[in-house]
């Protein structure tokens, strides 16, 4: 198991940073396409569907997201556009996201709810997924090194929480959800965050980076809704009986499983960026 995860980890990441450096715009919609694709896959399976439900889930979404890419092509990098060209798709998707994310996630996973009818599961399938692919392809069009680090702030977030969870964690955060997680491993995250970003605050929009009050609230909700990302889906797999979203990536479980904070935070990320530049 150790080493299936190694060599899948290597090859993601090779795949990954590949894409995100050489690929040209249309090659990197493709990739991130791809990528959505799986993850409106595995999510027919969280849905319960059978399989040939799942294969037109993912047909659909990417019928959806050839079309969007036919009707925007600016907003989607492939001929140019200021970034009012990118708003101009961006808010039907990035507010009713932040929306589920800031107010419905919390409450969802305080009752526990679960999808009755798969009408309701498509359509909070899109509010998680299709958010996150738009922003994936348009935080890259402000450089792939822009991006990489906007990710790294939910990949540090849960690599401290995680440590921090072992070495302190007394408290559990969600025990019936994700038994693992803990208090002091949510609050390592947040201070992680923090410290990384004001390291990087320069690279962030004038807005945040002129003013050291709101940098550290946005990175203080960025963390949080991470973690609501997370759990999320580890209640959707445990109302299931799944352990993963799927078993597509050897040692790893799935590209949801790998995806699930992206999904609530790069959409949040987006509708301020972009949001506050028009």
């Amino acid at each position: 198991m150790l080493k299936a995860r190694i060599v899948t980890a290597l090859f993601l990441f090779a795949a990954f940073f590949c894409a995100l450096f050489y690929f040209p715009p249309a090659g990197w919609l493709g990739f991130s396409a791809l990528v959505a694709v799986l993850a409106f896959w595995e999510w027919g399976g969280l849905m319960r569907l059978p399989a040939s439900g799942r294969c037109v889930m993912g047909a659909a979404s990417l019928v959806v997201m050839i079309l969007m890419t036919w009707f925007f092509p600016e907003a989607l990098g492939l001929s140019g556009g200021a970034v009012g060209k990118l708003w101009s798709l961006g808010r039907w998707l990035y507010l009713p996201s932040a929306v589920f994310w800031l107010c419905v996630a919390p409450l969802w996973l305080k009752c526990k709810w679960s999808v009755s009818h798969p009408l309701v599961g498509c359509v909070v399938g899109a509010l998680v997924i299709l958010p996150a692919w738009l922003a994936l392809v348009q935080l890259r069009q402000l450089g792939a090194g822009q991006l990489l680090a906007i990710m790294g702030v939910v990949w540090l977030a849960d690599i401290a929480a995680y440590f921090s969870g072992r070495a302190l964690g007394r408290h559990k955060l969600a025990p019936g959800i994700s038994p693992g997680k803990t208090w002091e491993g949510a609050v390592g995250g947040v201070v992680a965050v923090i410290v990384y970003g004001f390291l990087f605050a320069s690279r962030l929009p004038e807005t945040l980076s002129g003013n050291s009050l709101l940098l550290f609230c946005g990175l203080v909700l960025i963390t949080m809704v991470s973690v609501v990302g997370d759990l999320f889906e580890s209640l959707l797999k445990r109302q299931v009986g799944l352990k993963d979203s799927s078993s597509l990536l050897p040692g790893h479980g799935g590209v949801l499983d790998r995806i699930d904070s992206l999904t609530s935070t790069l959409p949040l990320v987006a509708l301020f960026w972009f949001g506050t530049s028009v």
